[in-house]
């Protein structure tokens, strides 16, 4: 039967893109570059992109989008992506992205971009003013995983309903084409901090747009930064319990237990099992100097590695050979069974 294709038939390989619209953040760290770290290192194959083409569904200021590409490119590599090892570069350099998305623009339909609820949050009660790109980017991102026949995709909770429609776009084009030709993809949604929230308010993302630097530990902070932000923190009055059932309505004491946990390779409970009576008095200390003793080093090589951007750039560039090699013959194959007539290059 054509339509679904398992991700078990096809060559494992995981890609997974962030947007270069701002500075990187412990939640990006936490969410993302970390596991991306230990993924580059379990020997499957894994592609890392900077989606600058998703960063422009709204508007950005040119100058700050190079300098953001750059600066998140560095923390790939600072945080411990081996170029030579995994594949990293910025999504409009390769072409296939671009080219893909249309034909899947014609793959998905309506009822399902209109159910995608990040274009609803995006865009606010005007959606009439948003971008088409910002509706559509949905199947830009499908592309971006499918153009590599990604089998895994690490993902953020509030990424899940994209990679959703991911599936879906690849298994219409399946059963319409009578083929199996793209993977059905999963989802590799795991660790204590998937979703890293906000240190002045428990029940929000921590996020690069918050008006407040107090909400967020930037990549970019210094040791001393951290470690007030740790600080001043918002916490409650009450002692950590020794079960996590009693976090549950108690989001800031979570996140911050949940951060620990991350940055300690270890689960909440055994947080808990360690810090349980205590007060914030006592954890918060501890938790500044493993923020620190985790990021600080991180911070430091982003630093070095911006005094060279023409280095970051051969970086880029190189990855996004290595890309196109993997993508060109992906598109080909697929031009050829949707019918077009398309030059070999």
């Amino acid at each position: 039967m054509t339509g679904a294709a398992p991700a078990s038939q096809f060559q494992p390989r995981i890609f997974s893109g962030i947007q270069p619209s701002g500075g990187l953040t412990l939640g990006n760290y936490l969410g993302a570059l970390k596991r991306f770290v230990e993924k580059q290192d379990e020997g499957v194959e894994t592609i890392y992109c900077l989606v600058d083409m998703h960063a422009i569904t709204v508007w950005q200021d040119p100058a700050k989008l190079r300098h953001a590409t750059r600066e998140m490119a560095a923390g790939f590599i600072a945080a411990g992506i081996n170029p030579e090892r995994s594949i990293l570069f910025n999504q409009s350099q390769v072409s296939a992205h671009a080219e893909l998305a249309w034909i899947f623009n014609c793959v998905a339909r309506m009822g399902w971009m209109n159910r995608m609820t990040q274009f609803k949050d995006k865009a606010g009660k005007d959606k009439e003013a948003a971008s088409l790109g910002l509706y559509a980017y949905p199947a830009l991102m499908a592309a971006d995983i499918l153009v590599y026949h990604a089998t895994h995709v690490p993902v953020g909770e509030d990424q899940r309903q994209h990679l959703e429609l991911t599936r879906d776009i690849a298994t219409k084009f399946n059963h319409d084409y009578g083929t199996d030709f793209f993977p059905i993809t999963e989802p590799v949604i795991e660790g204590a901090a998937a979703r890293v929230m906000s240190l002045r308010d428990g029940t929000k993302k921590m996020s690069k747009s918050d008006p407040s630097d107090q909400s967020r530990i930037n990549l970019t902070d210094d040791t001393d930064t951290i470690a007030q932000k740790i600080r001043k923190a918002k916490t409650d009055a009450e002692p950590l319990p020794e079960l996590l059932e009693g976090l549950d309505a108690r989001p800031e004491a979570r996140n911050l237990v949940n951060i620990y946990a991350a940055l300690d390779n270890r689960s909440p409970q055994e947080v808990l099992s360690e810090f349980a009576g205590q007060g914030f008095g006592a954890f918060k200390p501890k938790l500044a100097d493993l923020a620190v003793a985790s990021l600080s080093p991180i911070s430091t090589r982003m630093q070095e590695l911006m005094q060279d951007v023409s280095e970051i750039d051969r970086i880029l560039g190189a990855g996004a050979e290595r890309a196109e090699a993997i993508a060109t013959p992906i598109l080909d194959r697929c031009f050829e069974i949707v019918g077009m007539v398309r030059a070999r290059r």
